[in-house]
C-alpha cells in the first residue's frame, strides 16, 4: 500500500514538473557501478549494446541504487533500455563491438518524460526483473519476452524438424495476436522486428504473411496515428513498403530477370560487407595503435616479442636483458593495458 501510493505521488510530481525518473538497484558485487540510459530509435538494434544510443550513465552507491532524471526525453512515448555489464572502461568498447556483449544485463521499457519507474531487486538480488512504472505500457518488452520464453520452451520439448515446423506455425501467429492485445504499437514493432529478421525460423511465414494479411497495413495506420513523428513510424513504412515491392518483383518476373536480381542482390550484399569489413579493420586498427601509445618504445618491443608466444627467457636474450627486467617490463605493458596475462594482451591485437 505504501509503495503504491509513492508511486502515484511520484507519478502527479513528475507530471507538473514535467521531468522524468528512472531508478533501481543492482548487486554491485556482481556488476560494474556504472548503469546506462539509451534510447532506440532503430528497432533493428532493440536489444545489444551500442554506444551511439545511450543519453546518460548513472554510478550505483554503496548499496546497488541508481537513479537518471531530468527533462531532456520526449513527451510521446519512446522505447528505452537500460544496461549493465561487468567490463572495464578500457574493455568496452572492444568487448561492445556490434552491439555485442556476452557480459551484460539489459531491460527493455516504454517510457516518456514525466514518467516515474523504478526498478527493485527481486528474490535473491536478481537485477531488471520487475518493473514499477506511472505507465502503464511500460513493462509491454518483459511480458513479450515472457511469451518468448515460452516458445523457446516449447520448441525444445521434442527436438524434430517437424516439431519445430508446427511450432513456427503455432508461435507466429500466437506472437502477433499477443502484439494486438497489448493495444501497444510499439510492442508490436518489438514482435515484428523478431518475426521479419531474416535470420529467424519464423521468417519465411513472414513473407507468406505479408502476401494476404492485412495486419501490416493496420498497424502501418496504428504507428501513424499514434506515433506519427517518431523514428520507428518511419522506418517501418520503408521496410514494410520494400519487402512487398520485393515480393512483387519476384511474382511478376520470370525466371531470367529473377536471377539477375537474385545476382544483383548477392552483388550489393558483397560489396556492404566488404565495406562493413573495411571499416571494422580501421577501427581495430586505431584501436590498437591507440593502446600501443600508451606504452614506451622497449615496452612495444617486448610486447611484439609477447605476440609470437616467445618466453621470457628467449625475449631476454634477443633484446640482451636481463629476465627480470623483461617481467618488469612485462607486468608495466599489462597494467598499461589493463590486461591480466598475455592471452588478454594478445586478444586485443591479434585478428
Amino acid at each position: 500500500m505504501y509503495r503504491s501510493c509513492l508511486l502515484i505521488l511520484l507519478f502527479w510530481c513528475g507530471i507538473i514538473n514535467a521531468q522524468y525518473s528512472f531508478s533501481g538497484y543492482i548487486d554491485t558485487e556482481e556488476w560494474q557501478n556504472t548503469v546506462y540510459l539509451s534510447i532506440v530509435e532503430d528497432y533493428r538494434k532493440i536489444s545489444g549494446v551500442f554506444s551511439e544510443q545511450i543519453i546518460g550513465r548513472a554510478y550505483a552507491d554503496a548499496t546497488g541504487f541508481f537513479e537518471f532524471k531530468g527533462d531532456m526525453l520526449d513527451a510521446e512515448n519512446r522505447i528505452y533500455r537500460i544496461h549493465i555489464d561487468k567490463c572495464s572502461e578500457t574493455q568496452r568498447d572492444i568487448n561492445h563491438f556490434n552491439g555485442r556483449c556476452d557480459n551484460s544485463l539489459e531491460l527493455l521499457f516504454i517510457a516518456n518524460n514525466h514518467d516515474i519507474l523504478n526498478l527493485p531487486l527481486s528474490f535473491g538480488n536478481q537485477v531488471f526483473c520487475d518493473i514499477e512504472s506511472s505507465n502503464p505500457k511500460a513493462n509491454a518488452f518483459v511480458k513479450i519476452d515472457s511469451l518468448k520464453e515460452d516458445m523457446r520452451f516449447a520448441y525444445g520439448e521434442y527436438r524434430s524438424q517437424a516439431n519445430r515446423k508446427l511450432n513456427n506455425k503455432k508461435w507466429f501467429k500466437t506472437l502477433q495476436d499477443y502484439g494486438k492485445k497489448l493495444n501497444e504499437p510499439l510492442a508490436e514493432l518489438y514482435i515484428y522486428s523478431y518475426i521479419s529478421d531474416r535470420s529467424s525460423d519464423l521468417h519465411n511465414y513472414y513473407v507468406e504473411d505479408l502476401k494476404n494479411n492485412p495486419y501490416y497495413d493496420k498497424l502501418k495506420i496504428r504507428l501513424q496515428n499514434t506515433y506519427p513523428k517518431a523514428p520507428y513510424t518511419k522506418q517501418y513504412i520503408s521496410e514494410i513498403e520494400a519487402d512487398k515491392y520485393m515480393l512483387a518483383a519476384f511474382s511478376n518476373q520470370d525466371s531470367y530477370t529473377h536471377n539477375y536480381l537474385i545476382y544483383g542482390l548477392l552483388f550489393t550484399s558483397i560489396l556492404i560487407n566488404f565495406y562493413l569489413v573495411s571499416i571494422a579493420i580501421k577501427t581495430r586498427k586505431t584501436k590498437t595503435k591507440t593502446l600501443r601509445e600508451k606504452l614506451s618504445k622497449q615496452e612495444q618491443v617486448v610486447l611484439d616479442h609477447l605476440l609470437k608466444n616467445k618466453s621470457n627467457k628467449d625475449i631476454a636474450s634477443s633484446l640482451f636483458l636481463s629476465v627480470s627486467t623483461v617481467k618488469t617490463h612485462t607486468n608495466n605493458i599489462y597494467k598499461k593495458l589493463n590486461v591480466q596475462s598475455r592471452d588478454e594482451a594478445k586478444s586485443l591485437f591479434n585478428k
